[in-house]
């Protein structure tokens, strides 16, 4: 299994939006660092879901329910989805300023590349987030 980071503007498409829609294709991607990732993506893989923009927090995990294909809201075939179903939203939020505090996530691609939004996480890292979010 491995794990990941998706990033999402809440105003655009946010928490909330999730778990009404259930379960939705992550699209509009347009950075080959960032669909690479998401083509690596498998069934079962888990994935922190994360505001940013003016939130800058993980809000919950998700699960990847689909594995990449053609982005349909392009005729570009660069660009692809997945598509992920929501598995909890956590107790706390997790901001970026929790993340950078804590030494043990200081070689984290969120604090390394804050701009990617896909992007994956180490097993441990994932685990102390979720700790985080679930105290």
């Amino acid at each position: 299994m491995n794990y990941w980071l998706m990033k999402s503007e809440p105003n655009t498409y946010s928490w909330d939006n999730l778990v009404k829609d259930k379960r939705t294709h992550w699209d509009g991607v347009r950075n080959y660092q960032a669909s690479n990732n998401m083509k690596e993506m498998k069934v079962g893989d888990l994935a922190l879901f994360y505001h940013s923009v003016n939130d800058k927090c993980v809000v919950g995990m998700a699960k990847i329910v689909k594995e990449f294909y053609q982005d349909p809201t392009t005729d570009d075939d660069r660009w692809v989805v997945v598509e992920i179903e929501p598995v909890e939203k956590f107790k706390r939020e997790v901001t970026l300023a929790d993340v950078k505090a804590d030494s043990r996530l200081s070689e984290m691609v969120l604090v390394k590349n804050s701009r990617l939004s896909v992007q994956p996480v180490r097993k441990e890292e994932f685990d102390i987030i979720v700790g985080k979010g679930n105290e």
